[in-house]
């Protein structure tokens, strides 16, 4: 079969004929209809050696939903026939947080030499992807590949990252959320399906801002010299309740710093790899909290299946067969992909 493979830190990853993986024991193998394209893996192919874990080559894809094509003589709680999206973050298993479905925080995670499908071992840029167990796999029914894919990173991420702020966004209150890409504008429409707060989105782009008003946004606003006294300004000077971070550098955070009110809360789900200095006096808003929220977990992507699956939200798409990744991937780190890029196989 065809897979896309990463052969080399730092170099871009190949096509190429492998073997059609053999389910055994408790594996389930799902024939690919979709594969998202995200930053991470961006960050992947530019990895220098030693920087991961993962052991080389390995096909690339962590977004993947598709159709069950076979299973193991162990495999249970799924059908040949059904169709399914991957749990993205996969953990020891044994853990207490593995147990529950967080693998996204699982206890041994920094002992392992994987990640998850298309972080260490195969994924689903490929014709058909290997998953060791069927409590990595959820049901999306009719729901359309390229819309489920994306589901697994950037919706249940960006669900994740709303549902630890969720307490603090009641009505009255007002949320930025900075960066309006795969993840952002997902959760422009999270934050309406789900909590009672207005939306304020910032970006450096023009069509990243229609995108957020698409998606829901109140307001929009490009980065400027003033674009905090703009979003105070919205907020009658109080500032706002929440930031949610989808960029992470040093200009992004020092903007969501200085619109937020105190008592604030900010979400950093950007690696763009800025710092806040917290001994500076005058910089944070006293009694701000600070939260890294990292993917999601197992019952969370259920839920935002269920959100999709309802029509509260929809997943902004550019589709690529396969055989055109190399130009998917060249648009998404240059910039230019609309919402986010999904491979399907030729």
């Amino acid at each position: 079969m065809r897979a896309l493979r990463l052969t080399a830190w730092g170099e871009p990853p190949i096509p190429a004929e492998v073997e059609r993986p053999t389910p055994r024991a408790a594996d389930v193998l799902v024939r690919v209809e979709a594969t998202g394209l995200c930053h991470s893996d961006l960050h992947v192919m530019g990895a220098v050696p030693g920087a991961l874990p993962y052991r080389l080559p390995f096909t690339l894809g962590h977004e993947v939903a598709g159709r069950i094509a076979a299973l193991g003589s162990d495999a249970d709680g799924v059908r040949v026939g059904d169709r399914v999206v991957l749990y993205g973050p996969w953990g020891c298993g044994a853990c207490d947080r593995c147990a529950t479905g967080r693998d996204n925080y699982c206890d041994r995670r920094d002992t392992l030499a994987w990640h998850g499908a298309g972080l260490g071992r195969d994924g689903g840029m490929a014709e058909y992807v290997l998953v060791p167990s069927a409590r990595h796999l959820v049901p999306i029914g009719n729901l359309s590949a390229d819309q489920a894919a994306p589901l697994s990173d950037a919706g249940l991420t960006s669900y994740h990252a709303v549902a630890g702020l969720r307490h603090a966004l009641g009505e009255d209150t007002t949320t930025a959320v900075i960066g309006v890409g795969g993840l952002g504008h997902l959760a422009v429409q999270i934050l309406r399906a789900t909590t009672g707060s207005r939306v304020l989105a910032v970006d450096v782009r023009e069509d990243a801002l229609a995108l957020a008003g698409r998606s829901g946004a109140d307001f929009g606003t490009l980065v400027r010299a003033d674009t905090a006294h703009v979003l105070r300004a919205r907020t009658g000077g109080a500032g706002v309740d929440a930031v949610l971070d989808f960029v992470g550098t040093t200009q992004t955070l020092e903007l969501a710093a200085g619109v937020l009110r105190p008592g604030g809360e900010l979400a950093v789900v950007g690696s763009g790899g800025g710092r806040l200095t917290v001994s500076k006096p005058g910089v944070l808003p006293p009694g701000f909290r600070l939260s890294l929220p990292f993917w999601g977990t197992l019952p969370e992507l259920a839920e935002v299946v269920a959100l999709a699956g309802s029509g509260a939200i929809h997943v902004e798409t550019e589709r690529f067969p396969l055989s055109a990744a190399p130009e998917a991937i060249d648009r998404l780190r240059r910039g230019r992909v609309r919402g986010r890029a999904v491979l399907v196989p030729d």
